[in-house]
């Protein structure tokens, strides 16, 4: 079975190298989008198993793209991790209201986005989930 690919949208390149870097180690396969708009694209084309989604980005942000995949039946189940540097609890609401299954804080520690990688992918494996 192939391993999962995981949709990185990230507009810093740094925070990209990153993130991609260590789930890449943990051995998944990891595509990137710098915009929202992209990361919309991507996901619909490729499917990805998780997506981790910045928050604030120029242009289209990750709330609203968020909130497109979410209300689109092809992109709707898969999830959503919002990565932001916001760490108020408004923002954490926001996060639940446009649809994000997840959500973490920056700076966030590298290894600690992998433990939420790897628990929402268990949970959408989960039967009845």
């Amino acid at each position: 079975m192939a391993s999962p690919t995981i949709l990185l949208v990230e507009d810093n390149p740094d925070n990209r190298a990153i993130y991609g870097t260590i789930l890449r180690h943990f051995g998944y396969q990891v595509a990137e989008a710098e915009t929202g708009e992209d990361g919309i694209r991507v996901a619909r084309e490729i499917g990805p198993s998780l997506i981790l989604m910045d928050v604030a980005m120029p242009g289209m942000d990750g709330w609203e793209a968020t909130r497109i995949l979410k209300g689109d039946p092809a992109t709707a189940s898969i999830p959503v991790i919002a990565l932001t540097a916001h760490a108020m609890s408004e923002d954490r609401k926001r996060a639940e209201d446009v649809g994000c299954d997840g959500y973490l804080s920056k700076p966030v520690e590298p290894r600690r986005v992998v433990q939420e990688v790897e628990r929402l992918l268990a949970a959408s494996a989960a039967p009845g989930e």
